[in-house]
């Protein structure tokens, strides 16, 4: 496994928008909405990674089942739908 560090869709969703003039004003007016914003931002990020640290464990406990050994691929297209 690399030890390279590596960004998560909800970082460079956030780094796409950071791009953006309406994102850096809202950011830089010191009110109520920037900090909603900041929040927001710090919530998606904490669902993420507890999203990504259960699929692993499923996936994990899928691959320790003798009956049925399953890929990751289908482990996720099982649990969050093939399409989405």
């Amino acid at each position: 496994m690399s030890n390279e560090i590596q960004q998560t869709a909800v970082e460079w969703l956030i780094e796409q928008l950071q791009k953006t003039r309406h994102y850096q004003r809202v950011i830089n007016e010191a009110n109520e909405s920037s900090s909603l914003v900041i929040d927001v931002i710090e919530q998606a990020k904490a669902m993420e990674k507890e999203k990504m640290i259960e699929f692993g464990e499923l996936v994990w406990k899928n691959s320790l089942r003798s009956d049925k050994i399953m890929k990751s691929r289908d482990v996720y297209n099982e649990t969050y739908g093939g399409n989405k």
